[in-house]
C-alpha cells in the first residue's frame, strides 16, 4: 500500500518553521515514539526541494534523517545532488552525503567521496573530480579538475578549490594550490576570463589574458594585458549602466618595436534619455597614429568621428542637433581640409489637413569648418541658415490613378570664408512643384500568386534664384530605386536639381503562393537642362540619366538576392551592385559584388570591381567553419582573406582563426594574424554556451 503522510504532524522542527514536508513511500511505519521509517520509492517535497531515496529513517531525538540511496535531491534553484548515503537535518540544509555528486546548472558536475552541507549555503566536497564533459565508463573525460577540497558557496555562487590539478584525458597539465571559479549560475564575477593566443607578422606570438572586475551591480571594467616579444599592451573596457542610459569605453596603450613612443586609442559611446523626450548620443574615436588600429586588429576604419548629438522624435515634429569632429587615417588626406568639424541643427514640423494635404516646415543650420587658411577647397569654411516649406497631397483619380501633388519653397543664407571664388555672403530661393501619377494593376493567378505592376510618371520643376553656394554635402549622390521619383536626387542641401524634369518608372511585384517573393524596378530620368552638378559616375549627369534596373528575390528557405545596375544608351555600365544571402540552421552566407566606373571627381582614378564573401557553415552539431574574403577584381588580387574553425561540445569550445590583410600604404604593411582560444564550458564568466554532448560508444 502507498501512504501519504504530512510530516508536520510528527516533526516539531518543521512546525516551528511554519513549513510542512510531504512524504510519499511504499511503506511507512512508526517505531516507538521517536522514529519514523519509510521504505520503497520515496519522494519527499519540502520548501521547493525534492528528494527521492530507497529508505529514510527519521529520529526525533537527534532530529536527523538517515537516508539510503540511491539518493536524488533537487533544490528550488536548480542544484542537483546525488549520493549513496546521507545524514541530514529535516530541512535537508545541513548534514553529510557520502559517494555524492553535485550538478550545477545541469552542466557542471562535481563528484566527491563526501559532501558536507552547512547552513543551507555551503557544500564542502572532499576528494573531488570536476568536469562538464560527458563521462563514459572508466574512460577519462576530455578535461577535468581534481582537487583535495572544493567549497561551493551557494549564495555567492562561487567555487573555491584547494590543492588543484588540471587534467586532459587523465594526464596532469598543471597544479595550483588555490583557485576560485564562478559557478555556472553566476552572470558576473571578478576574475580571469578566457585567454587568447594571437600571432601576427608584426607583433609575433603573444598572449591576451583578460581580467574582469565588477564595480557594483551596474558597472564593470575588463583589463587585458597583451604581451609578446614585440609589444607590451594594456587594453581596457569600461561599462556603466544608468537608469536613463549607458556608456562604454574601449581603450588601449602600447609600447612596441614598430613605432617609437607610446601608441594608444580610445573608442567611447553613450546614450541617455533626457527630459522632454530628448535623447543624448555621443561617441569618441581617437588614435595616436594611422597604423595602430590595423596593427592590433582593433578596427579597419580609415576615418574616425567623434560626435555629440541631441534627438527628439515625436508624432508631428523632429528635433536634432549634432556636432562631429573627424580624424582621417588616409594617406591622401589631412585633417585640416576634411573638413574636420561639421555641425548641424534642425527642427521639422508636420501639419495635417492644410488645403487638403500635409504641410512640412523645416528650419535648419549647419557649418563645415577647416583648420587650413588656404584659399579654395582645402581651406573653405561654409555656414548655412535655412528655412523650407513643403506641401503634399495624395488622392485617387476616377480611373484609379494614384495622384500626388507637391509644392515647396526654400530659402537659405550662406556665409563663406577662405574661398575667393565665392561671395562672402549670399541668399538664395528655390521654388519647386511636382506631380506624380501611379497606375497600379493587380492580378491573382489560379495558384494564388499575386502580381502587382505599377507604371509611374513623376514630373517636377524647380529653379534657383540668387546665390549659388559650393557643394559641400551632396558630392556622392547617385540614382537608385529610392530616389528615382524624388523631387530632388541630391543627398544634401547645398546642390539643387534645377529645370523641368520627368522620371519614368515601372515596378513589378510578385508575391508567390509558395512564399517566393520578388520585385523588379526599371526607370530613367529626363531633364530639360544639363545637370553638371552631378558626378559622371552618379548616373544622373547630363540631360538624361542612365537606365536603372533593380530587383530583389526572397524565399522561405532564407535565400535572398538583390541588385542594382546603372548603364547608358551604349549598354556601358556606370555602377553595379549585388548582394546574396542565405540563412538557415546550417549556413549563414553573405556575398556582395560592386562595380564603379572611374571618376576623378570622387577621387577614384581607376574603376572599382570587387566582391566580398563572409560565410559560416555548421558542418555538424560540433564543428563549424567560417570563411571570409574581399577580392579586388580590377587589380586581380585579394584585399582580405580570413578563415576560422570552431569545435564545440558540452564541455569545451575551441576557436582557431587565421586572417590575411593584403592592402598596404606608407603607414601599414600587409600582415597575417592567427588566433587561438579555448573555453571550458561550465563556468560562468566568459564561458561559451554548451554544445552537443559527445556520444558514448558501446
Amino acid at each position: 500500500m502507498r501512504f501519504l503522510i504530512v510530516l508536520f504532524l510528527c516533526l516539531p522542527s518543521l512546525l516551528s518553521a511554519q513549513s510542512a514536508a510531504t512524504l510519499v513511500a511504499d511503506d511507512v511505519s512508526i517505531i516507538g515514539s521517536d522514529q519514523l521509517v519509510a521504505d520503497g520509492n520515496i519522494e519527499v517535497f519540502y520548501d521547493g526541494t525534492r528528494l527521492s531515496a530507497s529508505r529514510i529513517v527519521f529520529d526525533r531525538a537527534s532530529d536527523r534523517l538517515v537516508i539510503s540511496g540511491p539518493i536524488f535531491i533537487q533544490s528550488s534553484d536548480g542544484i542537483l545532488l546525488t549520493a549513496d548515503q546521507a545524514s541530514l537535518d529535516p530541512t535537508l540544509q545541513n548534514g553529510i552525503l557520502q559517494g555524492a555528486r553535485l550538478v550545477l546548472d545541469q552542466q557542471l558536475q562535481l563528484a566527491a567521496n563526501q559532501i558536507d552541507r552547512a547552513e543551507g549555503r555551503y557544500s564542502q566536497l572532499y576528494k573531488v573530480a570536476v568536469t562538464s564533459c560527458q563521462v563514459c565508463g572508466t574512460r577519462a573525460p576530455l578535461w577535468q579538475i581534481r582537487a583535495e577540497k572544493v567549497v561551493h558557496d551557494q549564495d555567492a555562487q562561487q567555487l573555491y578549490f584547494t590543492n588543484t590539478q588540471f587534467l586532459i584525458r587523465g594526464v596532469p597539465v598543471f597544479w595550483l594550490p588555490k583557485m576560485r571559479l564562478p559557478d555556472p549560475t553566476l552572470k558576473r564575477a571578478t576574475g580571469l576570463l578566457i585567454p587568447q593566443l594571437r600571432n601576427t607578422d608584426q607583433l609575433r606570438i603573444g598572449l591576451k589574458l583578460p581580467y574582469y572586475v565588477t564595480l557594483g551591480d551596474h558597472s564593470d571594467v575588463t583589463f587585458t594585458p597583451y604581451l609578446s616579444d614585440k609589444t607590451k599592451t594594456l587594453e581596457a573596457r569600461f561599462r556603466q549602466a544608468f537608469l536613463t542610459g549607458d556608456i562604454e569605453v574601449n581603450a588601449a596603450a602600447s609600447q612596441d618595436t614598430l613605432v617609437d613612443g607610446t601608441r594608444s586609442n580610445i573608442f567611447a559611446e553613450g546614450q541617455f534619455d533626457l527630459a522632454g523626450d530628448y535623447q543624448l548620443n555621443f561617441g569618441i574615436e581617437a588614435v595616436s597614429d594611422p597604423a595602430y588600429l590595423l596593427d592590433y586588429g582593433y578596427s579597419e576604419k580609415d576615418r574616425l568621428d567623434s560626435s555629440i548629438g541631441i534627438l527628439r522624435v515625436r508624432r508631428f515634429d523632429l528635433t536634432q542637433a549634432d556636432f562631429t569632429y573627424y580624424q582621417t587615417l588616409r594617406d591622401d588626406e589631412d585633417n585640416a581640409s576634411l573638413p574636420p568639424i561639421v555641425a548641424n541643427i534642425s527642427y521639422k514640423r508636420r501639419f495635417e489637413n492644410v488645403a487638403g494635404g500635409a504641410l512640412r516646415m523645416v528650419a535648419s543650420a549647419d557649418t563645415a569648418y577647416r583648420y587650413s587658411n588656404t584659399n579654395g577647397d582645402a581651406g573653405r569654411d561654409v555656414s548655412r541658415l535655412g528655412a523650407q516649406a513643403e506641401w503634399s497631397r495624395t488622392w485617387i483619380a476616377p480611373i484609379g490613378v494614384v495622384t500626388q501633388a507637391d509644392a515647396g519653397l526654400r530659402a537659405d543664407y550662406y556665409d563663406i570664408l577662405d574661398d575667393t571664388d565665392y561671395e562672402t555672403t549670399g541668399v538664395r530661393l528655390v521654388p519647386d512643384v511636382g506631380l506624380t501619377l501611379r497606375y497600379p494593376l493587380s492580378a491573382t493567378s489560379k495558384g494564388g500568386t499575386q502580381h502587382l505592376v505599377e507604371p509611374t510618371l513623376a514630373v517636377a520643376w524647380s529653379d534657383l534664384h540668387g546665390y549659388t553656394p559650393p557643394n559641400e554635402d551632396s558630392t556622392r549622390s547617385e540614382l537608385d530605386q529610392a530616389n528615382l521619383l524624388a523631387m530632388s536626387r541630391f543627398a544634401g542641401d547645398d546642390a539643387v536639381e534645377t529645370g523641368a524634369r520627368a522620371a519614368l518608372g515601372v515596378t513589378w511585384t510578385r508575391l508567390g503562393a509558395s512564399g517566393v517573393n520578388s520585385t523588379l524596378t526599371f526607370g530613367r530620368v529626363f531633364h530639360d537642362t544639363k545637370q553638371d552638378d552631378f558626378n559622371p559616375s552618379s548616373g544622373l549627369d547630363g540631360y538624361t540619366s542612365d537606365w536603372l534596373v533593380a530587383g530583389q528575390l526572397t524565399t522561405t528557405s532564407g535565400f535572398r538576392v538583390d541588385g542594382r545596375t546603372l548603364f547608358d544608351d551604349d549598354a556601358d555600365l556606370t555602377r553595379a551592385a549585388a548582394r546574396l544571402g542565405w540563412d538557415n540552421d546550417w549556413i549563414a552566407l553573405d556575398a556582395a559584388y560592386i562595380w564603379q566606373a572611374a571618376d576623378t571627381t570622387e577621387s577614384r582614378p581607376d574603376a572599382v570591381s570587387e566582391f566580398t564573401v563572409d560565410t559560416t557553415v555548421q558542418l555538424n552539431s560540433a564543428w563549424a567553419v567560417n570563411v571570409g574574403s574581399r577580392y579586388d577584381l580590377a587589380n586581380d588580387g585579394p584585399a582580405r582573406a580570413e578563415a576560422g574553425l570552431q569545435y564545440r561540445n558540452e564541455c569545451v569550445t575551441v576557436d582557431l582563426s587565421v586572417a590575411r590583410r593584403y592592402t598596404s600604404s606608407t603607414t601599414v604593411d600587409p600582415s597575417t594574424s592567427y588566433g587561438l582560444s579555448v573555453a571550458l564550458n561550465g563556468f560562468s564568466a566568459g564561458r561559451s554556451s554548451a554544445g552537443p554532448k559527445a556520444a558514448c560508444s558501446q
